[in-house]
């Protein structure tokens, strides 16, 4: 899997998404820090031509398939403890 930071996929974003096109995957940093993963987009079938078409037109929303071991192998954000409880309190505070 490929790091960038997000200037360097600004830069070079067409090159970045011909890489995932062949099956690449882009992990993209904010400072050293993952927010975001770009994957090769997959459904669970094929698309006939006419599927293909509506999905270009925005008719037809493929179903994705989204592989476990792809999800598992995200790096998980870093948060402390201390934000974290705060996080909940405030949540629960709002209701």
């Amino acid at each position: 899997m490929r790091s960038v930071n997000i200037a360097d996929l600004k830069n070079h974003l067409q090159a970045y998404l011909d890489q995932v096109r062949q099956g690449e995957e882009i992990l993209i940093k904010d400072r050293r820090e993952p927010i975001a993963k770009i994957v090769p987009f997959s459904t669970a079938e094929p698309l006939d031509e006419e599927e293909k078409a509506l999905a270009v037109t925005g008719e037809l929303k493929p179903r994705r398939q989204l592989l476990p071991e792809s999800f598992w192998s995200t790096p998980a954000p870093r948060v402390s403890l201390k934000r974290a409880v705060a996080a909940v309190v405030a949540d629960r505070d709002e209701d």
